[in-house]
């Protein structure tokens, strides 16, 4: 019992930052959240010494953010570290089709099960499971290629993505973005791979150009709120 009781101390901070990974991807909670070290350690029944643990490593990984006076919180990209993160993942996830050889069934069954789980929550209307599985394709894409290495960077990079597409991502863009990973499957599923990789490489310029028109937009609208005001 001893033995399983330090087994499980070991996996505590991995477990808390693989919540807080999927709770960000899912926008259940939002950039510039507080994560509090008490609040926390009563959550998974853990010291704060956990706690603190596994928020040293999701800041070492660009998912949180620490402040003197604020405490531990959610990091809030701004646009165009966004767009950074995106030049990294097409560098990344492009170079990655390129180089692949032929995808077997079994592979191309499980993406198109992602997809298809990507379909039933857009349909379904719930906002966090759709905004999860539509960053996380790009993880499993990876992990089902055989590339654990990429999958767990993409994780990382997928995760800030999303942290700013929760703020502006609307219906169209989410049925755009399901649509276009159907595309690049089919073209995996033919061995185009270099089609896949031109997908991909016009996908996540769609997904860039989505962020640029959502900041515009709600910035525009915030100052048309600010200034159409009624002064007191």
């Amino acid at each position: 019992m001893r033995d399983a009781a330090k087994d499980d101390a070991h996996k505590t901070p991995h477990l808390i930052e693989d919540r807080i990974i999927h709770a960000a991807l899912s926008g259940r909670i939002a950039p510039g959240e507080r994560l509090g070290e008490k609040e926390l350690s009563e959550i998974f029944g853990v010291s704060r010494t956990l706690v603190r643990e596994a928020m040293m490593r999701l800041q070492a990984r660009g998912i949180v953010e620490v402040s003197a006076r604020r405490g531990w919180f959610v990091v809030e990209p701004s646009v165009r570290e966004a767009q950074n993160t995106i030049d990294a993942r097409r560098a990344l996830e492009v170079g990655m089709l390129v180089t692949l050889g032929r995808v077997d069934a079994a592979a191309i069954r499980a993406l198109r099960a992602h997809v298809h789980a990507e379909q039933q929550a857009i349909a379904g209307g719930d906002r966090a499971e759709r905004s999860y599985l539509l960053g996380h394709f790009h993880v499993c894409l990876a992990e089902t290629l055989g590339n654990p290495v990429l999958a767990a960077l993409l994780q990382d990079l997928t995760t800030r993505t999303v942290l700013i597409a929760a703020l502006y991502q609307s219906s169209h863009d989410a049925h755009e973005s399901c649509r276009e990973h159907d595309e690049i499957i089919d073209a995996l599923e033919h061995g185009d791979t270099q089609g896949a990789a031109r997908l991909m490489d016009t996908h996540l310029r769609h997904v860039e150009k989505a962020l640029n028109y959502r900041s515009a937009s709600n910035r525009l609208d915030h100052l048309k709120a600010a200034l159409q005001a009624t002064p007191r």
